[in-house]
């Protein structure tokens, strides 16, 4: 296993990076660069929401889905919303990005790291607000379930279940339940102030649908977009979005990708408070995720690299 990496990080230039699935070569001494200069200088401004969603796709650079016509709902949200045209990944594989969106640091490169993450994160930030919070994982085999990859679920996309607080507190670990739980909290009025959403393996772009054994790109991507109208559109057009924030990204670029560490990837914000058809030219990375997720719920503590990431209010209005 790979040793831990510093929390004092932002971007990693030059890796030769493993697939999704770990394995493979990986930098032995993760550098600690400054941030990349903006372009412009983005607004600091950021509206407060009732609720803010996070859903993360896998595996799949910017050129891959914007534009692509195997994606319409995903390009309808980009129309009605704003996008990130600068937006990168922070390394590769997975893990470390999915850690950067809730710690603000790579922790490690190791899609197989089986530690525990003591670091500040974003479950922290928010109870010590008062705030609530869940994750809702599809093909989770039951709530609080803190083992390893079982079928169509794969623990190293749920960054929650490494983290202390979760490990320690039951009462946290039971706020990561199976996805069809948020069409129940819809339902019954009682959504989270912060919702971390992951499809399972055959829904979000990383494997073939269905567990088929071969497919096509488009077939990934099709499927990846079909479950997202399925299960987003009710939620969006729902009277309890009004006052909501989704952001929509990907963990990482096809992994022949290393610009900034894990590649070009689009990243979406879905709000009545956004600014209809914005594009952005900053570049921003997912520690700038973590920023917005938590200064939407008017958070001021932002672990790691969210404290000094740039701020994403130019997208609203």
């Amino acid at each position: 296993m790979l040793q831990r990496i510093s929390t004092a990080f932002v971007i990693t230039l030059v890796m030769v990076a493993a697939g999704c699935g770990g394995g493979g070569p990986s930098p032995t001494s993760p550098s600690s660069p400054t941030p990349p200069s903006n372009p412009t200088t983005a607004s600091s401004v950021v509206p407060q929401f009732a609720h803010v969603f996070l859903v993360v796709e896998e595996n799949h650079s910017f050129r891959d889905v914007v534009g692509n016509p195997q994606m319409p709902y995903f390009n309808s949200l980009i129309t009605a919303g704003g996008l990130a045209t600068q937006y990168f990944a922070n390394a590769h594989p997975s893990l470390p990005n999915y850690f950067v969106l809730t710690t603000g640091a790579l922790i490690t490169y190791d899609d197989n790291f089986q530690g525990t993450v003591s670091e500040n994160n974003v479950v922290r930030a928010l109870v010590t607000a008062g705030k609530s919070w869940k994750c809702y994982a599809e093909s989770l085999p039951s709530a609080a379930y803190m083992g390893g990859d079982t079928g169509a679920y794969l623990r190293h996309h749920v960054p929650f279940v490494y983290f202390s607080d979760l490990q320690n507190d039951p009462a946290q670990a039971g706020n990561v339940v199976p996805f069809p739980q948020l069409a129940s909290d819809l339902a019954g009025g009682s959504l989270p102030d912060y919702a971390f959403i992951v499809p399972d393996i055959y829904d979000d772009a990383h494997s073939c649908p269905g567990g088929a054994a071969t497919c096509t790109d488009a077939q990934e991507l099709s499927a990846a977009d079909s479950w997202l109208q399925t299960n987003l559109s009710p939620l969006i057009k729902s009277p309890q979005f009004a006052d909501s924030l989704m952001i929509l990204t990907f963990d990482e670029s096809e992994t022949s990708d290393i610009q900034y560490g894990g590649g070009h990837i689009a990243t979406v914000i879905v709000s009545s408070k956004a600014k209809p058809g914005y594009q952005s030219s900053t570049i921003y990375q997912h520690q700038s995720t973590l920023r917005l997720s938590l200064k939407a719920l008017g958070i001021t503590d932002l672990p790691g690299a969210a404290a000094t990431a740039p701020d994403m209010g130019e997208f609203f209005k």
